[in-house]
């Protein structure tokens, strides 16, 4: 606009309020012309730079345990959203920095906080079928096995491809979605309807141990009206998904100890009891042959009434091709189906270890056995409460419970002896249907897919925000975008070339869905 003086200077400025009133019309114009046809054009049109930015991040080794993996991570993201002109805010922790970043939108009395997890599960490079798990490898389903190809070929890519390496779905697949949609509302010339706030964890793999300090500590920088959670994977249908709640996670470390060190099972055979017999019986008696935990008082407080039912049932579970997927002919009956499974606490062996297998197999009582387990908890139970039950129940199967390794005196007057470590990573959080911000989704899904997402009360799955839900007072809701059969936290993770694109599609919907 040409500067001249203005001799009518109460004109001028009727003018500019003119012309910004008209450019925000032109803003909201824009928002109604996102339609489903318009974004699904948008996202192929950015397909293959998204493709490339997460090329390049799952080409970054993200094991949290790794202090430099982690601050090459670190590094990446900062100049990511730097680039992208957000203003970045390093939050200092005990731990790994926890990143802010933050642009204006179009309402600054809105703030949308957008949750992004960067760090990733560890690797066993040998269980992986393709040189290296930070090497982010292309495939295509032969009929028998997944087969490498040439990334030459993504200029007629097929949606059912998909890309091989550690976090392509938990999740860096997601930060690669939100980024390529930031690319495409700016190069349309398109502000947001709210402020928009990105916090970056690099700690989610081990239970964000430094996140509930950091929100308390940074409760200023972090407020926000809504948060949504860009994590986790879609209903087994792979259709578009919002889910509203997700279970909180405790993990439990029981070791039995038997004799100070291993012994000749010829010569103490029937003499020596076995360690890893006794904690065997121990955890087989804290359910029963239906799955249920047999500790009274595990599940008080879970009541599923008619209209809890019937929000679960809306989901389209079909439970035969679940068993099918999962390859099992039964189920553990807590419940009669899998969302109503969910909605009670569990208790799982994750894992358990005594004396040596395989190749290295030896004739020996072994000295301990130990059992991995989590906890995962739901709205309704404490994880203090589900800890003491749990205690308290080892106790009456005649355990004697030692701090670290048992002391000469403790082994001589105590016949078993176990030692219990436990830690509280999160709580579980759930959110309303009919809240403002489940409302504000469904609408901007349905905008994006022509249909209602399908909604889902809880997922199974633990993820650290309930801190935000607690000391911010704000609702959340996790908008998943990953196939379900993505291998997550295991060997040959990968994710689907589909729901790259339809995951683009969302975080646009998103962006350019109108706040009311």
């Amino acid at each position: 606009m040409k500067n001249t003086f203005n001799p009518h200077p109460g004109v001028f400025i009727k003018e500019s309020w003119m012309l910004w009133l008209f450019i925000l019309g032109i803003n909201n114009i824009s928002a109604q012309t996102f339609t489903a046809d318009k974004l699904s054009m948008l996202a192929e049109k950015q397909f293959a730079s998204v493709i490339t930015e997460l090329r390049e991040t799952l080409s970054i080794p993200n094991d949290a345990s790794y202090p430099v993996h982690i601050k090459l991570n670190v590094k990446w993201a900062e100049e990511a959203f730097l680039k992208r002109n957000f203003v970045i805010r390093k939050l200092t922790t005990d731990g790994p920095p926890i990143l802010v970043a933050s642009r204006k939108g179009n309402r600054p009395q809105k703030t949308v906080l957008f949750y992004l997890q960067i760090d990733g599960q560890p690797v066993d490079s040998s269980r992986w079928d393709q040189e290296s798990p930070y090497k982010p490898v292309l495939k295509e389903f032969d009929g028998t096995k997944w087969q490498t190809i040439s990334w030459g070929n993504m200029d007629h890519y097929d949606p059912e491809w998909r890309i091989f390496a550690r976090s392509a779905s938990d999740a860096k697949g997601p930060v690669a979605m939100f980024l390529g949609a930031i690319d495409i509302i700016d190069a349309q010339e398109f502000q947001p309807d709210f402020d928009i706030k990105v916090i970056m964890d690099f700690e989610e793999e081990l239970g964000s141990p430094h996140l509930p300090d950091a929100v308390k500590k940074y409760k200023d920088e972090l407020m926000a009206n809504l948060l949504v959670i860009l994590d986790g994977p879609r209903h087994i249908s792979n259709k578009p998904t919002l889910t509203f709640g997700a279970r909180g996670i405790t993990t439990i470390t029981l070791k039995v100890f038997g004799p100070r060190v291993p012994q000749h099972s010829g010569h103490y055979g029937n003499y020596v009891p076995n360690p890893a017999l006794r904690l065997s019986r121990l955890l087989a008696s804290m359910k029963d042959e239906n799955g249920r935990v047999t500790i009274p008082g595990y599940y008080d407080g879970v009541v599923l009434d008619n209209q809890t039912k019937a929000i679960l049932r809306q989901v389209p579970d079909d439970e035969t091709f679940i068993r099918q997927e999962l390859g099992i002919a039964d189920i553990d009956r807590v419940a009669d189906n899998y969302q109503e499974s969910i909605q009670y606490p569990s208790l799982n062996i994750r894992g358990m270890q005594s004396g040596w297998i395989g190749s290295q197999v030896r004739t020996i009582i072994p000295a301990t056995a130990t059992a991995e387990i989590d906890v995962r908890l739901v709205p309704e139970t404490s994880s203090d409460r589900l800890i003491e039950l749990i205690r308290t129940h080892i106790e009456k199967q005649g355990f004697h419970f030692v701090e670290g390794t048992p002391t000469d005196e403790e082994r001589m007057k105590y016949s078993r002896l176990i030692s219990m470590q436990y830690e509280n990573s999160y709580a579980a959080f759930r959110t309303p249907f009919d809240s403002d911000i489940g409302i504000w989704l469904t609408s901007a899904m349905s905008r994006a897919f022509g249909i209602e997402p399908i909604r889902k009360r809880m997922s199974g799955g633990s993820i650290p925000i309930s801190p935000f839900v607690s000391t911010l007072n704000i609702p959340a809701v996790t908008v998943p975008t990953v196939n379900s059969d993505n291998n997550q936290h295991s060997p040959n993770e990968n994710i689907r070339l589909g729901n790259i694109k339809e995951g683009i599609i969302v975080c646009l919907a998103i962006l350019t869905e109108k706040m009311k």
